[in-house]
């Protein structure tokens, strides 16, 4: 099992989003978290440690982790997706982001165990 953190800036929208399209697939354990301290779920150094791969909306949320959790995020692979902050929950087009997303990744896994 891989375990697969997202990350957006009040864990309101696009990372949830994430997590509940990512959430279907096999072989994947998902959470997500934002950076502001107003965020639903907070990130913690527990989420980072947890995380084997982060998946950032943002490069602000990038700096924002190496910022806070400099020693624990050094030793982690985190992908900044691009996501601008226009999207509401569960958004059509934001679903089909993750999906394509999430397949490209599968495929890159998939090529680096072959």
């Amino acid at each position: 099992m891989m375990n697969v953190l997202f990350i957006c800036s009040r864990n309101q929208w696009r990372s949830p989003t994430g997590e509940a399209v990512w959430r279907k697939l096999d072989g994947v354990n998902v959470r997500s978290a934002g950076t502001s301290p107003n965020a639903r779920k907070t990130v913690s150094a527990h989420d980072i440690r947890w995380a084997d791969i982060i998946f950032v909306m943002e490069p602000k949320h990038q700096q924002r982790l190496q910022a806070e959790f400099r020693q624990l995020v050094s030793y982690k692979r985190i992908e900044v997706l691009d996501i601008p902050d226009d999207y509401k929950y569960m958004d059509p087009e934001l679903v089909e982001i993750f999906e394509t997303e999430a397949a490209q990744f599968l495929d890159q896994q998939d090529e680096s165990l072959a």
